[in-house]
C-alpha cells in the first residue's frame, strides 16, 4: 500500500518525534529492536517512526511512552502541559469553523496546537474544519487550520475565515470578486457545493489562511 501524503507541519513533527526517540533510545542503550519488543511493535514500523517517514498514532505514543518510562510530551512536543507551553510554535486553538454548511466559529481557546516552523511567521490562531467544501484545495474534514488575524485578505482568491453578519456563522472558503461588481464570491473547493455571493458589509474577515495540519486518524 503507498504511503500517505504528508503535509509540512506533519512532516516537521515526524523529524522531531524521531530526534526525540533517537535521544531516548541512546539514554537507555536500547535499540529499535528493544523499543519494538517492549511497545508490541514490528522493527518495521519502530525504523519509520525512527526515519520520519511514518506518523505515529496517539496510541502509539502513549504506548512508547510508557515502555520508555516518559511524558508523552518528551516524544511528541504537542503533549506539552499548559504550564510548559512557552514555545512560539504552539497555537492557541479557538474551535471550529465549517467548510460545508455553516458551523459556529467559537472564540474561546479550547487548546493548543503545534505549528512546527520556529523561524516563519508564527499563525495567531488554528480552527478545527467540520465538512468538505474545501477538500480539492486538500482541506479535509478534521483538519487543524492556521490563520494570521486579519481583517480582510490580501489577494483576490485568498482562503480565509469569515463570519457571516446576518448569522454570526462561520466558514472556510475562497474569497474573491470581480471589477466592477458590488458582490464578493465565497468560493468552495468542492464541486458539490455552490458558491455564495454576498456583499462586502455583510460578512467578517477573522482570519487567513496559513496552511493546515492533519491530525492522525485511525484506518478503518
Amino acid at each position: 500500500m503507498a504511503r500517505r501524503k504528508y503535509t509540512e507541519v506533519e512532516e516537521k513533527l515526524m523529524t522531531d518525534i524521531a530526534y526525540n526517540l533517537k535521544k531516548l533510545l541512546v539514554s537507555k542503550k536500547w535499540f529499535q529492536k528493544d523499543l519494538a519488543a517492549a511497545a508490541g511493535l514490528s522493527t518495521s514500523v519502530v525504523s519509520d517512526y525512527l526515519k520520519a517517514k511514518t506518523l505515529a498514532s496517539p496510541g502509539i505514543i502513549e504506548k512508547m511512552a510508557e515502555v520508555l518510562g516518559v511524558e508523552k510530551s518528551d516524544i511528541d512536543p504537542t503533549y506539552a502541559k499548559l504550564s510548559e507551553r512557552k514555545n512560539p510554535s504552539l497555537i492557541p486553538m479557538v474551535g471550529s469553523i465549517c467548510a460545508g454548511n455553516g458551523i459556529f466559529a467559537n472564540s474561546n481557546v479550547e487548546d493548543y496546537v503545534c505549528y512546527p516552523f520556529p523561524a516563519k511567521k508564527q499563525p495567531d490562531f488554528a480552527l478545527e474544519v467540520k465538512g468538505d467544501s474545501m477538500i480539492n484545495a486538500g482541506i479535509e474534514n478534521g483538519d487543524i487550520v492556521y490563520f494570521r488575524k486579519s481583517d480582510w485578505v490580501d489577494y483576490n482568491g485568498q482562503i480565509a475565515a469569515v463570519v457571516l453578519n446576518s448569522s454570526d456563522e462561520g466558514v472556510l472558503k475562497r474569497i474573491k470578486w470581480t471589477e466592477g461588481s458590488p458582490l464578493m464570491t465565497l468560493k468552495p473547493e468542492n464541486e458539490a457545493y455552490e458558491e455564495r455571493q454576498i456583499r462586502p458589509n455583510e460578512l467578517t474577515v477573522c482570519g487567513v489562511y496559513m496552511g493546515h495540519f492533519k491530525p492522525f486518524r485511525e484506518l478503518n
